[in-house]
């Protein structure tokens, strides 16, 4: 039989009956029929149903997932969703629109920061060092600059020289920098089964292979990754010790040296993302100090000072230092000359020091904030940290929670953006660093009312 003929009968044959039944559902979720939140047949009823085989209803399921208009849970069934709802926390998502309140992004600021750039922008006009700035510097930093965050680090409890020490473009192209440095697509990396959704995006597009390790409320199950370890060929794990995001736990020392000893006998790079741990109060040592040939730290100025402030700190290993390095040099060359002096600038004179201790003082304020207002409901956080993670009651739906929320004109993130594994839990991440306290007692005051219409 000829190409043409065979062409021919492939585009006159009749569509699978399963297509014909994805079409069915897509079109009657699409247009309202199936409202959100609606139970769909069990895979058996749905196959007898319509006479299919138990694998082809499965099928059908499965392709309707993937098209974003259902949710199949486990123990639970398979449900229809919010189409409507905005793309969650992460990258994707557009920033909250004029009106809205916005407990989806952290951007904690403290009342004066605007004065105190102004200041030293003034400072830095008259500074003899700025013909410097307009030229290219060194791709890993000023060897000075370096220098002075690593004062900064020691105090933080690192151990760390100025030749550990690479400046980048904030945290976020730190970890990007030590992915593409020291991984390869491929490459099964463990991770918290609800981790930060900018490393699973950045994975995402380097093509990692993200593998769940199990959590509870105070870290994960180091059971489960050495379970996990002996049976895949990790190369590294990724890990929040110091005020987890989302879910604010601290590692306590003997986690941390279980974790450690796990990423030694496994030979497991660990990458120590430490953006919001200056929000903990004398907490256990972190992993680079316990285990300085095994780790890559990670961390910035974003959360501390300001989230326009887009500088951020490696710390390596010694053998790691050219790949980063040169990393650097493709993805960005150097940091911005300017931030970078003013940021140095206000490590030296202790403003950096004082902004973390005001917030510090505020992310605790808004705590108590959150725990008058959602007092009774489920949820997780650290005392002074500016996330909270609510679980939603059995009868409550995550997309359902977060799209009547923005009917009210508040943004929250679902567990989606931050879930490994394929079913996120029912629950939200409301975010408390970037409205002022009283819009957030109101708003806050609001989800409660939401989440309370399923408790009863």
């Amino acid at each position: 039989m000829t190409i043409k003929k065979l062409s021919w009968i492939h585009l006159n044959m009749p569509r699978a009956r399963y297509k014909q039944l994805v079409d069915q559902f897509a079109c009657r979720i699409r247009s309202g029929e199936l409202s959100p939140g609606t139970q769909l047949p069990t895979h058996r009823q749905l196959a007898a149903r319509e006479g299919l085989a138990l694998v082809t209803a499965s099928r059908v399921y499965a392709e309707l997932e993937q098209m974003g208009l259902v949710s199949g849970e486990t123990g639970r069934g398979t449900f229809v969703r919010e189409t409507a709802l905005p793309l969650g926390h992460g990258i994707d998502q557009p920033p909250a629109t004029e009106g809205m309140i916005d407990l989806n992004f952290n951007s904690p600021s403290i009342p004066g920061q605007t004065d105190m750039l102004r200041q030293a922008l003034r400072q830095l006009s008259i500074s003899g060092d700025l013909e410097s700035l307009l030229h290219y510097q060194p791709h890993a930093g000023r060897q000075h600059e370096r220098a002075i965050v690593a004062t900064h680090l020691q105090q933080r409890g690192l151990k760390v020289t100025a030749e550990q020490v690479f400046l980048v473009s904030g945290a976020q192209h730190g970890l990007a920098a030590t992915v593409m440095s020291l991984l390869q697509p491929g490459d099964v990396v463990a991770v918290d089964a609800l981790t930060y959704s900018g490393f699973k995006v950045l994975a995402e597009v380097h093509r990692l292979e993200l593998v769940a390790v199990a959590v509870n409320d105070a870290g994960p199950d180091l059971q489960a990754l050495e379970q996990l370890c002996r049976k895949r060929r990790v190369k590294a794990v990724y890990t929040m010790p110091t005020l987890h995001n989302p879910l604010g736990w601290v590692m306590d020392t003997t986690q941390r040296q279980q974790l450690i000893a796990i990423a030694r006998r496994y030979n497991l790079l660990i990458i120590e993302d430490a953006a919001y741990a200056f929000l903990a109060d004398n907490p256990p040592p972190p992993l680079i100090t316990l285990a300085p040939e095994l780790t890559v730290y990670v961390s910035g100025l974003s959360k501390n000072v300001a989230t326009g402030f887009r500088i951020g700190f490696i710390v390596a290993p010694d053998r790691c230092v050219p790949l980063i390095e040169r990393t650097i040099r493709a993805t960005t060359w150097n940091t911005p000359a300017l931030m970078t002096a003013i940021s140095c600038g206000w490590i030296e004179d202790g403003t950096v020091a004082r902004l973390e201790t005001e917030k510090r003082r505020d992310a605790r304020a808004r705590q108590s904030i959150a725990r008058e207002a959602l007092a009774g409901l489920d949820y997780v956080a650290h005392p002074a940290s500016y996330f909270i993670w609510l679980r939603l009651p059995e009868e409550a739906r995550a997309d359902q929670i977060a799209m009547e929320l923005i009917k009210a004109n508040i943004s929250v993130s679902t567990a989606e953006p931050f879930a490994i594994a394929d079913h996120a839990p029912h629950a939200i991440r409301l975010a408390l660093g970037s409205v002022d306290p009283d819009t957030l007692k109101t708003a806050l005051t609001k989800v409660r009312e939401v989440i309370g219409r399923y408790l009863y």
